[in-house]
């Protein structure tokens, strides 16, 4: 089961660039940076790297948190057997392909900094119901026969123009149509897609659902190692970060500043902080996630264009939770890496152990974390840590019948739906969602232009999609300030420069003549209340 996963990416900010003159190549590099902070506010850490690299100093960067990352974010957690804590990844955890066709740029920081990573095995695993540990390979080996199907069909339909489809309706077209009492397959379907994609497939696109896996691990490989480095993941951006500013301490980074107001026009942009402070510049570079756009915690003057906002709630943000518990000792087996349950009542509850004990990661460390997504992380998010603890005692339990768990001591989770400056974990591209409509979300307002890995059509939803994103924008602004503009082949191309286009109406594929009666629509754009108790269809009453 070469099942992704992905993770919670960071995104959020604005990035205020006053006078800005960049070779393009470099913007996009300090592009990925800056978005890499994900908070409410910040301008972005690529962009003002290669604002560096060009003696372009004069930039500010608004960062809502007191630290850089964003949803790339650890934590202190547990105890070793010196006493001193482990450092687990709330965030961001994985890197997604490392070197295939091309290298994974992520890979490539992530080598630059020596990063500790150890790839997964997600075929290292057992699987569980209430009654202990149950066998259930061949209904494995069906969802992995149908999503190979899945993945040739979405691919034909994308090359077709044939409409799309819920990821839901693809499956069952390819063969997998399970039982909704058939809890076995829930889980199995839930590691196989949701663990992935942070929603259900009733709700995410067949077509670019599968497309973007694809595509990632096409050009990537499909190794996918998990980050175990003691400095933790953030390591790579706070090394970025730092070959341009001046430690935390630079006034060139503004930590822990809100925004609250944006005015955008085609002369400039002016962004308005909590604190009452405001910051004008010739253009500016939005990394909110879009979570954050979606809330509307920041307001614009003037408001955004219906193009703008249509798109911003078009589109869907994920919430995926890691629940980090430390046991006094490792009771479950040392040499399996995933443990799956399937629940007899729900699915996605609690559904999938990861065990950090396992010699190639944390050895010894007595940890293990179980991932939640959708309506049950929203759930968790809602109640207090011992509630939730109680629960999973409750399920491993059933898993473990034989043997005397011992209450854990120590619990930890974030809580991304409630976070003000994340409003979730990353985003995901909802059934019948034009590429149109994406273009409208990746489109530039004024002098405002956006980034973050909802941005990026080919890899929303990764850590790289936001390092592309952050690419392609930071080229764009640096030709409109004269700068030669690069392509994101990294070849000279003007449709990769400058501002974005975008659709004022997305038409729908119906054109108002085709509502007849011989597609069983026999009103034919006559309003109920005109109808006068006519009858349209022959037979029945309408009063």
């Amino acid at each position: 089961m070469n099942d992704s996963v992905r993770e919670e990416e960071k995104g959020g900010g604005i990035r205020a660039d006053p006078n800005p003159e960049v070779p393009a190549w470099q913007a996009s590099q300090q592009l990925y940076e800056s978005r890499q902070s994900l908070q409410l506010e910040k301008c972005s850490y690529i962009f003002q790297q290669a604002l560096t690299n060009a003696s372009i100093t004069d930039f500010i960067i608004v960062e809502h948190n007191d630290y850089i990352g964003g949803r790339v974010v650890g934590a202190d957690f547990g105890k070793q057997s010196d006493g001193s804590p482990y450092r687990i990844e709330l965030g961001a955890n994985w890197i997604h392909g490392l070197v295939g066709e091309f290298e994974n740029p992520v890979w490539i920081l992530a080598q630059k900094y020596n990063l500790k990573h150890q790839i997964q095995d997600f075929d290292n695993l057992l699987s569980y119901n209430e009654t202990g540990q149950i066998d259930i390979d061949d209904i494995w080996d069906a969802f992995e026969e149908a999503s190979d199907s899945a993945a040739v069909e979405a691919g034909r339909l994308l090359k077709e123009n044939v409409q799309d489809q819920t990821a839901r309706t693809g499956f069952a077209l390819a063969g997998w149509s399970p039982e909704s009492d058939d809890m076995a397959a829930a889980l199995v379907e839930w590691f196989g897609w949701d663990f992935s994609n942070g929603v259900a497939p009733e709700v995410s696109s067949f077509i670019f659902g599968i497309t973007g896996e694809n595509i990632t691990y096409g050009l990537f490989g499909e190794d996918e190692p998990l980050v175990i480095d003691p400095r933790g993941y953030t390591t790579i951006i706070q090394g970025e970060a730092h070959t341009f500013l001046n430690g935390h301490n630079d006034p060139r980074l503004l930590l822990n500043t809100v925004v609250t107001n944006i005015s955008w026009s085609d002369h400039g942009v002016t962004i308005h902080n909590e604190d009452g402070s405001c910051i004008s510049a010739a253009y500016a570079i939005n990394t909110f996630s879009l979570g954050v756009h979606q809330h509307g915690s920041v307001s614009y003057t003037p408001e955004l264009p219906t193009w703008k906002q249509t798109a911003i709630q078009s589109f869907g943000m994920a919430t995926y939770t890691k629940i980090f518990l430390q046991f006094p000792s490792t009771w479950w087996p040392e040499d399996i890496e995933f443990f799956g349950y399937a629940s007899p009542n729900s699915r996605g509850y609690y559904p999938m152990f990861q065990s950090l004990s396992h010699p190639d990661f944390l050895p010894d460390s007595n940890i293990m974390f179980v991932t939640v997504t959708e309506e049950q992380a929203y759930r968790v998010e809602r109640q207090s840590n011992e509630e939730t603890q109680a629960e999973i005692m409750v399920v491993l339990k059933e898993m473990f019948p034989n043997i005397t768990i011992p209450e854990p001591t120590a619990i930890l989770y974030p809580r991304w739906s409630q976070e003000p400056w994340a409003r979730g974990s990353y985003s995901y591209w909802p059934p019948s969602t034009s590429l149109q409509m994406h273009q409208n979300l990746r489109a530039n307002v004024g002098r405002m232009f956006y980034a973050g890995e909802h941005i990026s059509g080919q890899f929303y939803g990764f850590l790289h999609g936001s390092w592309y994103s952050g690419r392609e924008m930071g080229e764009r602004v640096a030709g409109l300030h004269g700068k030669k503009c690069l392509g994101s082949a990294g070849e000279p191309d003007i449709e990769a420069c400058g501002e974005l286009k975008h659709y004022e109406i997305l038409e729908g594929v119906t054109p108002e003549q085709d509502y007849d009666t011989e597609n069983g629509w026999a009103i034919d754009s006559v309003e109920l209340e005109n109808l006068d108790g006519e009858d349209p269809f022959g037979n029945i009453s309408l009063m």
